[in-house]
């Protein structure tokens, strides 16, 4: 057995979502903070990223992180998020798993009945604090970042959908939030093909339109996730349906996109704080999200939302790059 590159993880799944957490094999990457880090990974190591979540070792679907030194005297670890669209600045599915990892595999100091993380994001910090029992992560609550509205009853012209209505919020990632039924479709598994067809259009329509920018750091911008709400859905419990580019959807409810799910309740006037909000995946998995406190973020009116899931291990293992592969950076079908 040979290898090129040799990278060690621990694989993880959050409600359904899988998320590889690179342990080993990855060194510090340059940057005075993780959006430093995140800036240097976008223009220098997209290939690892691509060796890491694509075929033939991952898939379509297939998100991670990889950890690292903090960049912060505040933080247990740093992570940097990746998935088949590329460096995220943040990831709340992932980072439920990231924490979930680092206690049961004792890369933390765990104490019980909670053990608080704390990592370092290129979104900012964000704190996790794990329930666990008899050395079992059974589930955890993540104070993410400060989360905001953007706007609200905006309109884009969609090729093949006409002017299409939703409404802008950043939860870590920006979301288009859209009724599905204002499209003409149903919130059936079985049309998944037609509704991911239909986010892929809004994204490049809302970027070509009105593209939403970060008003502190500029890196983080572009809509790369519609966030398809089922009929019925309120403010207390909602359903979604996560199209993302360049073309899966989140298995879990999502955790950024349930915190802006929450800041466009709040903005709407619909979600006090201290209020349990459910927010339910395509597969049927939930997050229970609450609004903990106002704040502002970049002159902007923000909220500080926290949510609950839980995450499972489902292997070890060790990627090997073997010199005569074909495809050292993996594939897209």
């Amino acid at each position: 057995m040979r290898a090129t590159r040799t990278v060690s993880a621990v694989d993880s799944h959050t409600e359904g979502m899988p998320t590889r957490v690179i342990t080993g094999g990855v060194g510090p990457i340059p940057g005075a903070t993780m959006a430093e880090r995140r800036r240097y990974a976008v223009e220098h190591l997209d290939p690892l990223r691509r060796f890491l979540v694509d075929e033939p070792r991952g898939h379509s679907a297939m998100s991670g992180a990889i950890l690292q030194p903090p960049t912060r005297t505040d933080a247990d670890w740093g992570v940097l998020y990746i998935e088949a669209s590329g460096f995220l600045p943040m990831c709340g599915h992932g980072t439920i798993g990231v924490a979930t990892v680092l206690v049961e595999t004792g890369m933390v100091t765990v104490t019980e009945p909670e053990t608080i993380v704390r990592l370092d994001t290129p979104a900012g910090l964000v704190e996790a604090r794990v329930a666990v029992r008899d050395g079992v992560a059974e589930q955890v609550t993540l104070r993410n970042v400060d989360s905001f509205a953007v706007a609200q009853d905006a309109t884009v012209d969609v090729p093949d959908l006409g002017t299409v209505r939703y409404d802008m919020a950043y939860g870590g990632n920006f979301y288009a939030i859209v009724e599905l039924d204002r499209i003409g479709l149903p919130f059936d598994r079985t049309r998944k093909d037609e509704i991911l067809a239909a986010g892929l259009k809004i994204m490049r329509a809302v970027n070509a339109q009105h593209r939403p920018a970060h008003p502190v750091d500029p890196l983080i911008n572009g809509c790369k996730h519609v966030q398809f709400l089922a009929p019925g859905s309120t403010a207390r419990h909602s359903r979604n349906a996560m199209a993302i580019h360049p073309g899966w959807f989140d298995r879990s409810p999502c955790g950024t996109g349930t915190s802006a799910r929450m800041a466009q309740l709040h903005a709407r006037g619909e979600l006090p704080l201290h209020t349990d909000f459910v927010n339910e995946s395509f597969i049927g998995t939930r997050f229970t999200g609450r609004l903990v406190a106002t704040t502002r973020a970049g002159g902007l009116p923000a909220v500080v939302p926290e949510f609950t899931g839980r995450a499972w291990i489902t292997a070890t293992a060790t990627y090997l790059l073997d010199p005569a592969d074909p495809f050292p950076h993996g594939f897209v079908l």
